[in-house]
């Protein structure tokens, strides 16, 4: 008896060789366009990410302007206005008042730099410079006239996107803790007169303290003002040692 036998391909049971070539071809077209729709779903979020940002671009160089511009538009930001020099940049800033300025750093009538400090003065949008020089001087210059980014010549899109992006987060961070700032300034400005007022309501009528501040707070729920306004109308017309008059 011959114990040896034939070697043959080995297939799922009841599934021809060329079936089970198909199903693997079928899987495989199944796993690129998952790929393929996935990368397109990634392009859409970042482009509707930044859709709606608008973006002056100032750049003396009329080729490197298209260049920016295209790569700006093709990733969604809307270039409202494009500038050849540092004074055109900063008119077209202030006229159209972007979410972001792309800037070159020499440039003609002003350079780069001046119109960035401009711009960053007047509190107008967050700038990215572009220059052909990464000198620590030049680097520090810039991000002292208000830059949030800086990206070096030659750049492409995944240069000049990023940084856009930085600016534009930094920007953002920067705006939400002057606004903490402000509010923490106007609480405490508040809590100022309110406490001159109790003690003005305090020399006028010997009220307590806490007598004082509930006066003011039922006359700002009564009256529907604000304790502030409570408090500025009781320093106008609440003199030492006279009643506080009916509002």
């Amino acid at each position: 008896m011959n114990d040896s036998a034939e070697p043959s391909s080995q297939s799922a049971p009841g599934v021809a060789p060329d079936d089970t070539s198909t199903a693997k071809q079928a899987v495989s077209d199944e796993l690129r366009s998952d790929v393929s729709q996935a990368a397109a779903q990634a392009h859409e979020e970042a482009n509707a990410k930044t859709a709606g940002r608008r973006v002056v671009v100032a750049e003396d160089e009329a080729i490197i302007r298209m260049d920016i511009v295209e790569i700006l538009r093709d990733s969604g930001y809307e270039v409202v206005a494009e500038a050849g020099d540092g004074e055109a940049a900063v008119a077209a800033v202030r006229e159209h008042k972007p979410d972001l300025v792309v800037m070159d750093v020499k440039m003609p009538v002003m350079d780069g730099i001046t119109a960035a400090e401009t711009i960053s003065r007047e509190r107008l949008a967050p700038v990215v410079m572009l220059t052909a020089f990464s000198q620590t001087e030049l680097v520090e210059r810039a991000r002292d006239a208000g830059a949030m980014a800086y990206v070096v010549k030659p750049f492409s899109a995944s240069d000049l996107l990023p940084a856009a992006e930085i600016a534009l987060s930094r920007h953002a961070e920067i705006t939400a803790l002057e606004s903490e700032v402000a509010d923490l300034q106007e609480r405490f400005e508040i809590r100022k007169q309110v406490e001159r007022a109790k003690g003005l309501l305090m020399s006028a009528m010997g009220m307590s303290e806490p007598e004082a501040f509930r006066w003011i707070q039922k006359t700002s729920m009564d009256r529907r003002l604000s304790m502030r306004e409570v408090a500025e109308v009781v320093l106008t017309q609440v003199k030492p040692k006279d009643k506080p008059k009916r509002m």
